[in-house]
């Protein structure tokens, strides 16, 4: 009996691959690499952009926090606008 091979995974991820773990278009992936909001490299003037693992794996994170802040935000009256703007809570002074 065989057991199915599992692909490795190297450090770099083609846009396809990219799409696929995220679920969505490549053309999604295109867009969010031309935008600069995903990080990735190309190879050569104008080869193939390749996404680093560890690159993708951040940015799933700040998408995640993203969609935190955005809960918080939405729900109003139990949010925190210091948090949610990012603002250090220290340096902050009370409003007369």
């Amino acid at each position: 009996m065989t057991t199915p091979r599992t692909r490795e995974v190297g450090r770099f991820f083609s846009l396809a691959d990219a799409a696929e773990i995220l679920a969505v278009d490549v053309s999604m992936v295109d867009a969010l690499v031309r935008s600069g909001e995903l990080p990735a490299i190309r190879v050569g003037s104008s080869g193939p952009y390749r996404i680093e693992r560890t690159q993708l794996d951040l940015w799933i994170e700040g998408q995640y926090r993203q969609s935190e802040v955005d809960t918080a935000w939405n729900e109003g009256e139990f949010a925190n606008v210091a948090e949610l703007s990012g603002a250090n809570q220290r340096h902050l002074r009370a409003v007369d």
